[in-house]
């Protein structure tokens, strides 16, 4: 994979705050700070859809929660 350059712009009375958190999760490197905040933010929009698609099988099934066996036995159904 080849790294390209990309900017981005912040106010400058969040410097302080960025080389702060910049040290703490990535050794002072901008870039691999980044790349961490984008896999984060990345992980909790997964997040965000597994429990929406979770919620939907719940009111789907009307709040009845099923047993592993019983999981099993829907899914070997044709």
């Amino acid at each position: 994979m080849a790294a390209r350059t990309v900017g981005f712009a912040i106010d400058e009375s969040m410097r302080a705050d960025l080389d702060e958190v910049v040290e703490r999760y990535a050794d002072g490197n901008r870039s691999e700070f980044l790349r961490a905040a984008v896999r984060r933010y990345k992980a909790d929009l997964l997040r965000e859809r597994l429990v929406s698609v979770r919620e939907e099988a719940r009111a789907e099934r009307g709040g009845r929660i099923y047993t592993h066996d019983e999981v099993l036995e829907l899914i070997a159904r044709p």
